[in-house]
């Protein structure tokens, strides 16, 4: 896995990419709403409606992200991440109407089917959008290899449904208007509308998990905990948390040290230990607290008590190479 740019990069590629998801939403609005015009495919106005929504979601990506690279302040110490996570729910939200949209009208054509006219300019538009989203698509992925940007794989999420469902109106296009069977046009309307109601459910899922700051994946875990311990002067990990703010990965944790030393030996030891997990995770803001070795009692407040499995944390195994888990996992939707 790729290790994350630093965080200046890794904010400068998700402005790149926005700027790029927000001109290619206009381009395609464009080519839709003329070939809506010469056709009255219900297809192409499905497609035409989810592109709109797409404006309207990377236009919030657009100013999410820029907000959420602001660094902290008196009011916001842990930094505005999340604001990736509030721009992924407006997303979800977006697509949710957009299916609803899409279906309701998609079951109208499909009680009153209407013919498709102008077909092969309605096809030339769709296929020109397909080539379009597919080049957008893939730089959003570089883009979130780089970052893991959460708004970026919403954004991403919304572009990569427009992939398939230009796909199915491809077909839509093509049935109703050369092969004279106009419901399945409509059909194509309804394929597309279930598809972006799966996808909003998995962008809603996934800022959901970020917003209720759950931890990250256990190889995660086990790749701080192993860096962490590389140095044989820390006898144990405990009470390891870990969330994500946006592209930071915020860690904390307590360590075991021998009673004897000082305060500034103590100090340094803890510093070495941030330095190496800052090596594999460049973008991470970490908290190590230093406990005397043999002093079990948690302490610190009413989350001070973990679960089971993340109070003591063991040596990871050896067969999990730090190398194998350098970067945060990006969010995962439906088309990941």
């Amino acid at each position: 896995m790729t290790t994350p740019a630093p965080l200046d990069d890794a904010h400068l590629a998700t402005r790149r990419i926005t700027r790029l998801s927000v001109a290619v939403a206009v381009v395609l609005i464009a080519l839709k709403a003329f070939a809506l015009g010469a056709s009255g495919s219900v297809s192409i106005l499905a497609s035409l409606a989810d592109s709109a929504l797409d404006l309207a979601a990377s236009l919030a990506t657009f100013f999410a992200v820029r907000w959420a690279a602001a660094p902290p302040d008196s009011e916001h110490r842990y930094g505005h991440g999340k604001g990736e996570a509030l721009a992924a729910l407006v997303q979800a939200g977006l697509v949710f109407a957009s299916a609803v949209f899409i279906g309701w009208e998609a079951l109208q054509r499909v009680m009153d089917p209407r013919p498709v006219t102008a077909g092969a300019w309605a096809t030339g538009v769709v296929v020109v959008s397909i080539l379009i989203t597919a080049g957008l698509v893939a730089m959003q992925t570089r883009a979130l290899r780089k970052t893991g940007s959460l708004a970026v794989a919403g954004d991403r999420a919304h572009y990569a449904a427009d992939l398939a469902a230009n796909a199915v109106v491809l077909v839509g296009v093509v049935s109703g208007a050369f092969l004279g069977a106009p419901g399945l046009d409509a059909a194509a309307g309804l394929v597309v509308a279930v598809w972006l109601f799966w996808g909003a459910v998995g962008m809603l899922r996934a800022a959901a998990d970020h917003l209720l700051d759950r931890a990250t994946p256990a190889e995660d875990l086990a790749a701080i905990t192993r860096a962490v311990l590389e140095d044989p002067r820390i006898s144990g990990v405990h009470q390891l948390r870990t969330r994500m703010a946006g592209q930071v990965m915020m860690i904390q944790m307590h360590v075991d040290l021998d009673p004897a030393l000082t305060l500034e030996a103590a100090h340094a030891i803890v510093v070495e230990a941030e330095t190496r997990v800052l090596s594999h995770y460049p973008t991470a803001d970490i908290l190590i607290h230093a406990d005397p070795r043999g002093v079990g009692q948690a302490h610190g407040g009413v989350h001070a008590e973990a679960p089971a499995e993340h109070r003591d944390v063991a040596p990871p195994e050896p067969d999990v190479p730090v190398e194998a888990v350098q970067a945060p996992a990006a969010p995962k939707g439906p088309w990941s």
